[in-house]
C-alpha cells in the first residue's frame, strides 16, 4: 500500500531517476548513469511514489518490472524533462546557438560516406560545438530524438512520429553494384529488371534500405525474393567484389568503394525510380532551429552534385 506524501514535492530530478530506472531496469546501474547512490536514488523514488499514490516499479531481488500505471507516468515523466531541457537550451540558444552539445544520429548506410564529407566543414564553421555522432537503425534513432537522447538524425524514410519534425537534405539515387566480370559490367546502366533475383543481396530486416530496395525491385520486377545478409553495406560490397552477388547501392558509397580497388563497378539505373529521400529530423519543438539550419547547410553544400540530387 502507497502512502501520499504531504510533505514531498516532485521535481525534475526524481523524474529523471524514475526514467533512468525505466531504461536500465536496474537500481544500481540507474543510480550510475545518474552519479547518485543507490540507496539515495531509492529512497527519492519511494518518494515520489508515497506522493502519487502509486507504485512505479516492481521490485525483486533479481529484477525490476515497470507496472502499467507506471509506464503511463514514466511516458509523461520522459516529456517534462525533455521540456525542461528544452528551456534551458532555449536559455542558452538566445546567447549562442553554435555553441555546447549537439547529438547526431546517422542510420548505418549513410553514416559511414556522408560523415567524412562533412565533418572537416563541420568543425571548422561550428568550432564551438561538441558533436557527438550516433549510428543506428531509423526506429531506433526516431525513438531516441524523441525521448531527448539526441538532438538530430539523418534518416532515409519520412518520420513516423508526430513530435518530429524534418529538414530535407538530398535524393540519392540507388546504383546497381556488381563485380568487374559480371557479364552486366560492360553496360553504361543496368535496369534492375536485368538482374537475377537469386543473385540479388539485401540487408537483413530492420534497415530501411533494404525495404526502399523491395519496394524498388517488385515495381519493376514483380519479385521479392532475394538473398539476406545479417550484416553490413560494406560486407555487401566485398560479397558482391568476390562475385558472389550483386547489390542495389546509395550512390555516396560509390565515392568509398575505391577500398575494394577494381573488383565493383556502379552502374546508374535507368528508370528513375530506384532513389531515397535523405532528411535531418528532430523535434518540432527543440529550440536550437538555428544550428539545425546550418548543419542541413553544411550537409548539403558538401554532398557531391555529381551522385546525388541536393534538395533546398
Amino acid at each position: 500500500m502507497v502512502t501520499i506524501s504531504n510533505t514531498y514535492c516532485m521535481n525534475i530530478r526524481d523524474l529523471r531517476y524514475v526514467i533512468a530506472v525505466a531504461d536500465e531496469k536496474h537500481f544500481g546501474r540507474a543510480a550510475l548513469a545518474c552519479n547518485v547512490s543507490q540507496p539515495a536514488l531509492s529512497g527519492q523514488i519511494r518518494k515520489l511514489e508515497g506522493f502519487l499514490g502509486v507504485v512505479l516499479f516492481e521490485r525483486t531481488n533479481k529484477s525490476v518490472q515497470i507496472t502499467p500505471i507506471g509506464e503511463q507516468i514514466i511516458a509523461q515523466a520522459r516529456q517534462l524533462v525533455i521540456q525542461s531541457d528544452e528551456i534551458v537550451a532555449t536559455a542558452q540558444s538566445a546567447q549562442s546557438p553554435f555553441e555546447g552539445p549537439f547529438r547526431l544520429g546517422m542510420i548505418a548506410t549513410i553514416g559511414p560516406y556522408l560523415s567524412p564529407l562533412i565533418l572537416p566543414t563541420i568543425r571548422q564553421e561550428l568550432p564551438d560545438v561538441l558533436l557527438t555522432l550516433i549510428e543506428g537503425m531509423t526506429i531506433n534513432l526516431e525513438k531516441q530524438v524523441v525521448d531527448g537522447k539526441l538532438d538530430g538524425a539523418i534518416i532515409a524514410t519520412e518520420p513516423n512520429d508526430p513530435h518530429l519534425s524534418k529538414i530535407c537534405l538530398y535524393e540519392e539515387p540507388f546504383r546497381v553494384a556488381l563485380s568487374k566480370a559480371h557479364p552486366l559490367a560492360y553496360q553504361k546502366t543496368v535496369s534492375i529488371g536485368e538482374l537475377s533475383h537469386e543473385e540479388l543481396l539485401l540487408l537483413s530486416d530492420g534497415h530501411c534500405l533494404r525495404d526502399q530496395v523491395l519496394d524498388v525491385c517488385q515495381f519493376s520486377t514483380g519479385a521479392t525474393n532475394s538473398n539476406t545478409m545479417e550484416t553490413s553495406m560494406e560486407t555487401l560490397l566485398s560479397l558482391v567484389a568476390s562475385g558472389n552477388g550483386v547489390t542495389l547501392a546509395p550512390a555516396l558509397t560509390a565515392s568509398s568503394v575505391s577500398w575494394l580497388g577494381d573488383q565493383v563497378v556502379m552502374r546508374e539505373e535507368p528508370s528513375g525510380i530506384a532513389k531515397r529521400k535523405v532528411r535531418l529530423v528532430s523535434r518540432a519543438s527543440y529550440p536550437r532551429l538555428a544550428l539545425l539550419n546550418r548543419v542541413a547547410s553544411i550537409i548539403r553544400a558538401n554532398v557531391p552534385v555529381a551522385l546525388v540530387n541536393v534538395l533546398e
